[in-house]
């Protein structure tokens, strides 16, 4: 392979930063009632502002026309967006099942014919998608394509969602507050989108990151679903989709809701990704002393110290002044949080030519992991 640079790093945050206090204000209450996770949610998670496509209850921000912005901003008089060939994209919340997301965007965009890829899932489905334009970059079938990860999951937590499943639980139980595995969620997620930008060479009058490696597995075949939508999980931890059930248990049990099973997380999202990276130490020769900045998308800062311990014990001991992440600020961004982290740090002005970043990515859908490993150049 030739060698795959990232030159450019670009975000688009829709409108203004929401505090905590503010946050049922946007998200609503459901059944006009205070959530009873909410206070417990953010004790935990450390994140301080977020952003939403959201105000009033109405939708400001289309998910296809964030990752659109972050992929212009990417382009300017010195490189215009013509150059590109390829569009990569990863979310967690498109507008619609077909076509796909990264077809969205190149719509939004109304620029010339460039190649297509288009990842599912949850945070790593754009890596997953980047990885696409990695392998096509190095192996010399094109020289410049926009990875983006973005998010418009507000819209999906308002309370709205959940009145139906609200009124229905009140009719059977006289008990109108959702599952805590919905609840949970609602607080812990938010909008926006990161771009960047990969070609065969890096830049000549500042810094790229070279791509050393960027590698990807999943523990599914160990592990039950963990985070989930569109469906229902059954008592054999199987699932039911959504086109299995009948349509009027859609609205009645919020079936497309986003759910999580915190137990499960809590068991398995920081030992399985010792495990893979334990293993990627081994085929890299890789140590704590080839890592001057370790960015970790962490879902909450619940799991800072879980983390810290985790890697001591593979022998990764990563010291406090290495760490970098975002996350009190702009949140979890799911899908988009990996490219936030980069953008800041890389047009931060910290990074030296030399210094090596290690990027982690976990995604407990089915327990997912992604890890890349750059040099400034």
């Amino acid at each position: 392979m030739r060698p795959v640079y990232i030159t450019r790093l670009s975000k688009y945050l829709p409108n203004e930063a929401i505090a905590n206090d503010e946050m049922e204000s946007v998200l609503g209450m459901v059944n006009g009632k205070p959530s009873k996770a909410r206070a417990i949610v953010l004790r935990n998670n450390g994140i301080k502002t977020r952003y939403y496509a959201l105000r009033n209850g109405e939708r400001t921000h289309t998910n296809m026309g964030m990752a659109a912005e972050a992929i212009r901003a990417l382009f300017d008089e010195k490189l215009p967006i013509e150059n590109l060939e390829m569009i990569t994209a990863g979310t967690t919340s498109p507008e619609q099942i077909l076509p796909s997301h990264a077809a969205m965007i190149h719509g939004e965009l109304g620029i010339h014919p460039v190649e297509l890829i288009s990842g599912t899932g949850a945070c790593c489905s754009s890596i997953q998608a980047m990885k696409y334009a990695y392998m096509a970059i190095g192996c010399g079938l094109t020289d410049t394509a926009a990875s983006v990860g973005s998010e418009r999951l507000s819209n999906w937590m308002h309370a709205s969602r959940f009145e139906s499943e609200a009124e229905n639980l009140a009719k059977l139980e006289e008990n109108p507050y959702i599952a805590f595995e919905k609840d949970f969620l609602r607080w812990m997620l938010s909008d926006g989108a990161g771009a960047a930008l990969l070609q065969s060479t890096k830049n000549e009058d500042s810094i790229s990151l070279q791509i050393n490696w960027l590698e990807t597995t999943s523990f599914a075949n160990e592990l039950e679903t963990c985070m989930y939508a569109g469906a229902v999980k059954n008592e054999d931890k199987s699932l039911s989709g959504w086109n299995d059930l009948e349509p009027e248990s859609w609205a009645k049990e919020s079936v497309f809701a986003l759910k999580q099973d915190t137990r499960l997380l809590g068991n398995n999202v920081v030992p399985k990704g010792g495990v893979f990276l334990r293993t990627l130490m081994d085929k890299h020769n890789l140590t704590s002393d080839d890592v001057d900045y370790f960015l970790p998308h962490m879902s909450s800062e619940f799991f800072k110290n879980q983390i810290r311990e985790n890697l001591a014990g593979i022998g990764m001991d990563l010291p406090e002044e290495k760490w970098f992440y975002n996350l009190t600020r702009v949140g979890n961004v799911g899908s988009a949080s990996p490219f936030l982290m980069l953008e800041e740090l890389f047009n931060g002005d910290k990074l030296r030519k030399g210094d090596r970043i290690l990027v982690m990515v976990p995604e407990s859908s089915r327990f997912l992991y992604a890890y890349i490993y750059l040099t400034v150049v």
